[in-house]
């Protein structure tokens, strides 16, 4: 491995601030620098051209950063077991330019602190914690946790729960272990069958049961009874909900049955890329993609990466409507508790506690709006619309120290686009088809991520938080945007039979809906996925949210050219079933 030391990191500004926040922690520092460093993994020594050749891609004509002397470094880095949006494509540059030798780019930011005096080794942690996103990002100690970036392990194996030897005193143990957010009805109803079964659970089988019945996923909350004033009502939350379309049909084309809603939109001209690949003009219906959905305990956790993924969900759902569709504009809204600035209290903010591993509502407008218009600007999506309000209340009847508000946010992504004629609904696929993932590799990021959004945030543990946040990669969204677009390009010759966009729980979510659609069974080979992290057990890979994926059903006679297709958009995929 070589690490090498880079260009400024940080704006003036940026470095402002963060000494700024530094100095309310220990008074002792008193300046503040930063810059890149590169980590890079090589299969053999690089020649000295090749060298120079790396040197000039990362450098991009810029010196690299000098430290003034007697200084205290603090190295942060990616997690171990994720690959950053800037490695993928760093890595892939690389290789373009004929490194061959160069397996994967990381890259890191050294701060250097100027201390009135030296600080001992818990002083130094205690101010990286500071740097850093800890739900994305990690403090590097030494060269030995560098190499970690790297590290390849082997493959784990699935565990089981020891339901029949301990009872249900086990499920409960790896609710709480998995962080399942399993209600007691459900911990019966797993008891009951998996007793009739006469086997013991998997952990698999256990969080993909999870995600599939998560509050993100079946939307419970929306299913239940609903009373008001006292009068139970004949409809449920979500039929009053569904009402309104049952009602005005007209020009609904689909709506509560696909990834995104479609409605008629007009007769026009579509330039599209036509058999001689050449744009010509198509004058065809051109209908109308819409959604909204939330990001919630992503954001709350992590509020950069928790509204970027957010926001890249919901295109992604936009994509994977019917047959293919393209997303157009996008929008983002946040409602949280009241922002308390410092320094701007206003009369109506009451002091109250906070979780510690929540961000607070000032954390997330500044990060999260800013995270949300990065992936749709990455992506190549303009953001067009947006809002936010802040809500807190005593509400009459309630316990004196109780004040009801957003304090677990709403983050809302939305966005619509158009989807063509032939294209607007899912079909039947037929039996034999090959099951095609496209897009990034499984990492080991996300892990119950449905489930977590029917926890209460802040009441789940620091490393279960964690692993429920995603992390985004617009660039490789965009690559298998432009696989779909080629696709749908070709009108009735579409060689997507289906598709279904892989979200909260994993390729265990959106296998299952993508196969149960047209009523089949399937058999899926795990280790086909692309993974990045190796050493990921079964349950890891099946449930892990790494993002920028699509399933996708396809006809064996048409997988070589799908194939072709994905490799001239430098998106990988792979047949997995």
């Amino acid at each position: 491995m070589l690490e090498l030391p880079g260009q400024s990191a940080l704006s003036a500004f940026r470095l402002r601030k963060l000494l700024h926040d530094l100095q309310q922690l220990d008074q002792r520092v008193t300046g503040l620098a930063a810059r890149f460093t590169y980590f890079v993994n090589i299969r053999a020594e690089l020649p000295p051209d090749q060298l120079e050749r790396l040197d000039a891609l990362l450098l991009a004509g810029e010196a690299v950063e000098k430290f003034p002397d007697e200084v205290q470094l603090i190295l942060t880095a990616p997690r171990p077991g994720t690959i950053s949006p800037w490695s993928s494509k760093a890595t892939d540059i690389a290789q373009a330019c004929h490194l061959d030798q160069v397996k994967r780019i990381e890259r890191g930011i050294c701060y250097a602190l100027t201390c009135e005096e030296a600080l001992q080794q818990e002083d130094i942690s205690s101010l990286g914690a500071a740097l850093f996103d800890r739900m994305t990002e990690c403090q590097l100690q030494g060269d030995e946790s560098a190499t970690d970036l790297f590290a390849v392990h082997s493959p784990a194996a699935i565990d089981s729960i020891a339901l029949l030897e301990e009872g249900k005193a086990a499920l409960e143990q790896a609710d709480r272990e998995l962080g399942l957010a399993l209600s007691a009805e459900e911990v019966a109803y797993l008891e009951d069958n998996y007793l009739r079964l006469g086997r013991n659970p998997t952990d698999a089988e256990l969080m993909m049961f999870a995600q599939a019945n998560s509050e993100h996923c079946r939307h419970k909350i929306f299913n239940a009874d609903w009373i008001i004033n006292g009068e139970a009502q004949d409809e449920k939350l979500f039929g009053m909900i569904k009402s309104t379309t049952a009602a005005s049909p007209d020009g609904v084309i689909s709506a509560y049955s696909d990834n995104a809603a479609v409605i008629q939109g007009w007769q026009g001209a579509r330039l599209m890329p036509g058999p001689a690949r050449q744009f010509e003009y198509s004058d065809e219906p051109v209908h109308i993609v819409m959604k909204v959905e939330t990001h919630n305990h992503p954001t709350a956790i992590s509020p950069f990466a928790g509204a970027a993924t957010g926001s890249g969900g919901e295109i992604r759902d936009e994509g994977a409507t019917g047959l293919g569709a393209k997303p157009k504009a996008g929008l983002t809204g946040f409602t949280v508790s009241h922002l308390r600035i410092p320094g701007f209290a206003q009369p109506w903010e009451t002091p109250f506690g906070h979780s510690e591993r929540m961000a607070s509502p000032l954390e997330i407008m500044l990060e999260g709006p800013i995270g949300g218009a990065a992936f749709n600007n990455e992506f190549g999506r303009p953001n067009l619309l947006g809002y936010f309000r802040t809500y807190e209340s005593r509400v009459p009847g309630l316990a004196e120290h109780e004040i009801r508000g957003y304090h677990k946010p709403i983050m809302i992504a939305g966005g619509v686009g158009n989807v063509r004629d032939e294209h607007a609904l899912k079909i039947d696929v037929p039996v034999g088809a090959n099951i095609v993932v496209i897009g990034g590799p499984a990492m080991l990021i996300g892990l119950g991520g449905g489930a977590a959004s029917s926890v209460a945030s802040g009441s789940s543990t620091e490393d279960l938080d964690f692993v429920s946040v995603q992390r985004g990669n617009p660039e490789m969204e965009r690559r298998a945007q432009e696989v779909i677009d080629r696709c749908t390009a070709m009108g009735k010759d579409n060689p997507i039979l289906l598709i279904h966009d892989v979200g909260a729980g994993g390729m265990s979510n959106a296998v299952p809906e993508a196969v149960d659609h047209s009523k089949h069974g399937a058999v899926i080979e795990l280790r086909n996925i692309p993974n990045a992290e190796r050493g990921m057990s079964p349950m890891g890979i099946w449930c892990n949210e790494a993002q920028e994926r699509y399933v996708l059903i396809v006809n064996k006679e048409r997988s070589d050219e799908f194939a072709t297709i994905c490799e001239r958009e430098n998106c990988p995929q792979a047949v997995i079933g």
